[in-house]
């Protein structure tokens, strides 16, 4: 609040009727007065002002031209107002630019007062410019990281049938990346990590393990777009769990939701070229995993046993338990064919089936990782659309670059599945703001 008092001035008497050459000289120094504190303003950068001239006496601000009001003790004046530059810029809503001058004189000396606007009352609604920028960069990242995930994955599991030796080979690099990450400081390491705190990420590593294994046994079966189309029902999945080990009973507006994607995952299903029984059982098995994966977050890691864990940290500690689960079984299945000899034994090239082994172990565990910082910087709803968009560019990615056969029906039961999750989470998002 900036404060200037005046001592009492003898041009400065109220308008009287018959006076009109005093009420001018009023009005003169009034807009002189009001000139100097928008200046004022502006030197001390708010970005927000309302000028008001007050004192023992308060008048209402009349029309628009400039009056001077018979009265014994008071006068009314509207001064004109121009738009001042700051380095804000010119914002012609600004409430400093539409408010009114309200003046009161009488025997005390004169106060003026500049106040601040009401919070919020001209806030920007909208991100800066270079906040969107970063944003959109994050998306773009994330789409791309999963588009390249996908399609090394799936050149590497057509090749080379696998896919414990290559979910075991993205989980190693997921942990060569946490570690690089916590030795330069690029990940905030976690330091009040106990023992507790180890023993209940362990059932989180062992569904996570499951679910990445099942989505590569699914990729090494099926078509890609055939694999993202059954886990469009993740929120089925979600629904159903949460119902039966956290007690959330659904209401009529998510039951009705989850029809669409039911509905189009079956029209998709009995109509794909590429069907098998394999694939599409892992493919229901991974949306169970992953939603026990979150049921169980909510249930096992509440109150300090979460405490100094953020989500990158978790995946990279859940990451790395991954890799030492999922090895010795590894070993057992598929025994020790991630070597040259091997993959030279095949007919195939080691140097580019390991090339490609690096970049879909890196494409993995990136895409997670930014969707992990998109997930701090915007709403759960808005991450969850911004999901069912990236399967969609997925799929019809995929599409075109293995010119995968897609009938009509198929097509049609895709975009079904998939709007019905844009459609579950609107309802997720109005439920939540009933809440």
């Amino acid at each position: 609040t900036l404060s200037i008092r005046h001592a009492p001035s003898k041009a400065v008497r109220p308008c009287f009727a018959g006076k009109p050459l005093l009420c001018l000289n009023i009005r003169q120094k009034l807009i002189r007065v009001r000139t100097k504190l928008k200046m004022s303003a502006v030197m001390m950068m708010a970005p927000t002002r309302v000028v008001s001239i007050r004192s023992s006496a308060t008048v209402k601000p009349r029309a628009a031209s400039t009056v001077c009001r018979v009265a014994p003790k008071t006068a009314c004046v509207r001064a004109p107002v121009r738009m001042m530059p700051t380095q804000f810029g010119v914002n012609p809503t600004h409430a400093l630019f539409n408010s009114a001058t309200r003046i009161s004189t009488g025997s005390a000396a004169r106060k003026v007062v500049v106040t601040k606007a009401a919070e919020g009352a001209v806030a920007p609604s909208a991100p800066k410019k270079e906040n969107m920028l970063v944003l959109g960069a994050l998306f773009a990242g994330w789409y791309a990281f999963n588009i390249y995930f996908n399609i090394y994955n799936k050149q590497i599991l057509t090749v080379f049938p696998y896919p414990w030796t290559n979910t075991n080979f993205q989980f190693l690099g997921g942990t060569v990346i946490a570690l690089i990450g916590w030795a330069t400081g690029m990940i905030t390491r976690p330091t009040t990590l106990t023992t507790k705190q180890l023993l209940a990420i362990v059932p989180l590593a062992i569904v996570h393990t499951l679910g990445n294994l099942l989505t590569n046994v699914s990729l090494g079966k099926v078509a890609v777009s055939f694999t993202h189309t059954i886990k469009a029902m993740e929120p089925f999945f979600s629904v159903v769990l949460s119902s039966i080990f956290l007690g959330d009973a659904p209401t009529l507006p998510i039951i009705l939701a989850l029809c669409p994607i039911v509905g189009g995952v079956v029209l998709a299903s009995v109509s794909e070229v590429s069907f098998n029984w394999i694939g599409f059982l892992a493919a229901m098995g991974s949306n169970l995993t992953f939603q026990s994966r979150n049921v169980l977050s909510k249930k096992v890691l509440s109150g300090d046993l979460k405490k100094g864990l953020d989500n990158i940290n978790l995946f990279s500690i859940i990451t790395v338990m991954s890799f030492f689960i999922l090895a010795p079984f590894t070993l057992l299945v598929e025994g020790m064919v991630a070597t040259p000899a091997v993959m030279t034994s095949m007919g195939l090239d080691s140097a580019l089936i390991f090339k490609r082994l690096i970049y879909a172990a890196f494409c993995f565990h990136m895409y997670q990782q930014v969707s992990y910082v998109i997930l701090s910087k915007v709403s759960p709803v808005t991450h969850s659309v911004g999901n069912s968009v990236k399967r969609v560019v997925v799929i019809v990615s995929t599409v075109i670059f293995f010119r995968t056969p897609v009938s009509f029906m198929n097509g049609l039961g895709t975009a079904i599945a998939l709007m019905g999750v844009v459609l579950y989470s609107q309802v997720k998002r109005l439920e939540g703001k009933k809440k």
